[in-house]
Formats: C-alpha cells, structure tokens, sequence
C-alpha cells in the first residue's frame, strides 16, 4: 500500500491516520494518492468532471482497480463541518474515508453509510 500526499494550498492537514485509513480500506496493494486542492481547483475539478460549477469538499477517481486519487478542499471543509455537527478535523477524516470507499467502488447507500459507520468506529471518526 502506498500513500502519496501532496498540499498545493498554504492550509495544514490535520492530524490524521491517513495511510492507516487507506490500508483498512483499499488494502495493502492499492496505490493512492491524496491532494488537498484550492477552492478554485476543487471547482475546476468538479465543472470538468461532474459539470459542476461549484467547489466541493471531496472528489474520488478510480485509477485502475489498485491505483486512485482523492482532492479534498479543506477550505470547503472547513466550512462545512459545522452543518454536519463535526470538528473539522472528524469532518476531514470523515470525507477520507467517504472518499476512499468510493475507490473501493460503493456508491452513496446503505452499504456505503454501514462501511463508513465501520471504518470511522475503527479510527474514532
């Protein structure tokens, strides 16, 4: 398993297991990459990709069946983590993990909210 970080803002990431995280979710073969982007990348990202003209806080793309990358918006983030009664660092690992399960390839449901319940259990997220 590999975990590739890279901030292209000034922001600071929070101090999360997020290698740990990725290895209880994808496994140990899975290449994954991890960006944290700004508001206007987020928003490019999400107009080219989801024809979306607004920001958002998470984007997953499958790669390959082991190889993936996630962009967080931690300004969005932190923005939002008020409206869903979270801290903004258990908002941010909360959106990882969200994240990372769709890599896995669930989509939003009851199988998603069960495998996130899990995984932030496991992490106490």
């Amino acid at each position: 398993m590999s975990l590739s970080i890279t901030n292209t803002t000034k922001g600071k990431l929070p101090r999360l297991p997020f290698a740990k995280m990725t290895e209880a979710v994808l496994g140990k073969e899975y290449e994954c990459s991890l960006v944290i982007v700004s508001p206007k990348k987020s928003r490019e990202l999400n107009l080219a990709y989801r024809e979306k003209d607004n920001s958002t806080n998470i984007l997953s793309f499958p790669l390959s069946d082991d190889e993936g990358e996630i962009f967080i918006d931690l300004a969005k983030a932190r923005t939002e983590a008020p409206l869903f009664d979270r801290s903004y660092t258990n908002f941010v690992g909360f959106l990882f993990i969200h994240g990372l399960l769709h890599l896995k390839g669930l989509d939003h449901g009851t199988k998603m909210e069960n495998a996130e319940k899990k995984i932030r259990a496991m992490f106490k997220i």
